[in-house]
């Protein structure tokens, strides 16, 4: 009896040894100044995308200003669920960030299987740029502006499709709400990408397309698709000739900006989210960072944090408008 006595008190002295020498490694550990290893940026699509581009190039500065390995992570699936599901899961240390793009404000709307609130389980970081979208036709519909594509859709009610980037995006909740808001019956044709979609449009195989400005201007200066209107609230920087929807004649028109940024976990320590918005802020002033947003379809415009993380709910709610209005079922 004396002797599990004995043994009993060692287990618990051990026990709190243990838990003693844990409490010192982990002081010592939130000691080290920031970052002291390597830090994992998670692209929740698959490699060689827009996306994937920008955090590749974002990974390639901060390994250099920072002074450690910032390694890109591709976990695509779920339309972006399953690689942002892992970032809000992730321990909020600045270890594990996610490179992403505004409609991560939206998928708790569109899916069945979001089981993370995007505004409450993230820390907001940074925006890094901005990615106009444009609604155009292919050239040979003969259709030069939004008020002759409403009246052509009438005509042919049941006839009509849009090609975007794919389903969720922007895009295709652009196409849903010129379909509610003008009471047309466009189809959505979801593509695995804006080159085969602006291919399809170019081609005349599908007549109306809503895809990234930046990848339609070549093919609308050959004259080979006509711009006709930005979806977003405001003109585009490079392209002010554009008018916006509401301009050009379907009031109350607007989709919210299709951006490209870094999230944390929620509760991100303040000094971290600091250390990484100057770094990013630094990094976007690069020529080489700049270049590689641009070719992605990204105009470059960073956010900091204080003005980032408030547009989290405006935005999301936006979204719940927009796909509640347009009568999007979550799948």
């Amino acid at each position: 009896m004396q002797a599990s006595r004995s043994g009993a008190r060692l287990r618990a002295f051990a026990a709190a040894l243990f838990g003693a020498a844990s409490l010192i490694v982990a002081q010592q550990a939130q000691a080290q100044p920031y970052p002291a290893r390597v830090i994992r940026i998670v692209v929740p699509y698959a490699a060689g995308g827009g996306v994937d581009t920008v955090g590749r190039a974002v990974a390639q500065e901060l390994t250099g200003s920072l002074g450690q390995s910032v390694i890109i992570d591709n976990r695509p699936g779920g339309n972006s669920v399953i690689g942002t599901e892992q970032v809000a899961r992730a321990l909020a240390d600045g270890y594990t960030l996610l490179v992403t793009v505004g409609s991560h404000y939206a998928m708790p709307y569109l899916s069945k299987n979001v089981h993370y609130d995007p505004v409450k389980d993230f820390s907001p970081i940074t925006i890094i740029g901005k990615a106009p979208q444009v609604l155009f036709v292919g050239s040979a519909t003969g259709i030069m502006s939004v008020k002759d594509l409403i009246a052509y859709v009438k005509k042919n009610p049941g006839k009509v499709s849009f090609a975007t980037s794919g389903a969720g995006t922007s895009q295709h909740l652009g196409g849903e709400l010129l379909n509610h808001l003008a009471g047309l019956d466009m189809t959505h044709v979801p593509y695995k990408g804006g080159a085969p979609a602006l291919t399809d449009v170019v081609g005349g195989q599908v007549p109306v397309g809503i895809l990234i400005y930046s990848n339609v201007k070549q093919y609308a200066a050959a004259g080979k698709v006509r711009p006709l209107a930005m979806i977003e609230a405001t003109r585009a920087k490079g392209a002010p000739d554009i008018p916006t929807m509401a301009e050009a004649g379907v009031p109350g028109f607007a989709v919210p900006d299709t951006w490209v940024g870094v999230l944390g976990p929620a509760g991100l320590p303040r000094e971290v989210v600091s250390i990484l918005n100057a770094a990013i802020t630094k990094a976007a002033a690069s020529a080489d960072l700049r270049s590689r947003l641009e070719g992605a379809g990204f105009e470059v415009d960073v956010t900091p944090a204080d003005k980032f993380a408030p547009q989290g709910p405006k935005i999301a709610e936006m979204y719940r408008s927009i796909i509640t209005t347009a009568g999007i079922k979550p799948e």
